[in-house]
């Protein structure tokens, strides 16, 4: 998989282009998030020792999980009158789907993206990248993690918004970027333990961003006016 931190401004920009309807531009950087979700139940499996296999890339990654979001959010947008929630809804399918997209373009590793019904797709199943370079995209989560809440900063500051937030902000930021400085010689060096404590930090960035996303609402609806 591509970065989240990516994912999340290729969000950004296809948001912008996808028109102005109110909560659609914040579902669309949402919806690049939730595919890696997987992740959690990933962490339980291997914490539980159950097996992981089919479990990343699969549910998440599928149209037929952007389907099922996309009426969700339009069958709650009916039921409380406010299209406000269908336009969130094709936001997160909008998301959900270019992340799962562009995972097949720039990642080396499958995507089912028919799941249930099986049929893995995957461009590079015959590229084998060099070993540092893929140890390298372990850490390169908190890097970009990290520039994507610079560019969200960048929006606050552009457009007035959630300034009693960006103390706050600002320090989400820096750690993020503080853990590549700290991961990115650990990937080298350590022989074991290393993807556990990466793990958890991982785990720990993405919810972060999430929630920072959320609380930062006021800027992404102040981009899409």
């Amino acid at each position: 998989m591509a970065q989240a931190g990516i994912h999340a401004m290729v969000g950004m920009v296809a948001g912008k282009f996808a028109g102005r309807r109110q909560w659609l531009l914040l579902g669309t950087i949402l919806g690049s998030f939730v595919p890696d979700l997987d992740n959690f139940v990933v962490a339980y499996a291997t914490l539980a020792k159950l097996p992981t296999e089919g479990i990343h890339r699969t549910a998440t990654h599928s149209v037929f999980f952007v389907a099922a979001i996309v009426l969700v959010f339009y069958l709650i947008g009916q039921w409380r009158k406010d299209v406000r929630w269908v336009n969130l809804g094709i936001g997160l399918g909008l998301g959900n789907l270019l992340h799962s997209l562009l995972d097949m373009l720039v990642w080396f590793n499958g995507v089912n993206l028919f799941w249930p019904l099986g049929g893995e797709i995957n461009f590079w199943a015959n590229v084998t990248p060099p070993e540092w370079f893929m140890k390298f995209m372990d850490p390169a989560e908190f890097l970009f993690f990290g520039i994507y809440l610079w560019v969200l900063g960048s929006w606050a500051r552009k457009y007035n918004t959630d300034k009693d937030f960006a103390a706050k902000h600002r320090m989400w930021m820096m750690i993020e970027f503080v853990l590549f400085v700290i991961f990115t010689p650990l990937v080298y060096i350590m022989t074991k333990g290393f993807l556990t404590i990466f793990g958890a930090l991982y785990l720990f960035s993405i919810t972060t961003a999430f929630l920072v996303t959320i609380r930062m609402r006021n800027t992404i609806e102040a981009a899409e006016a």
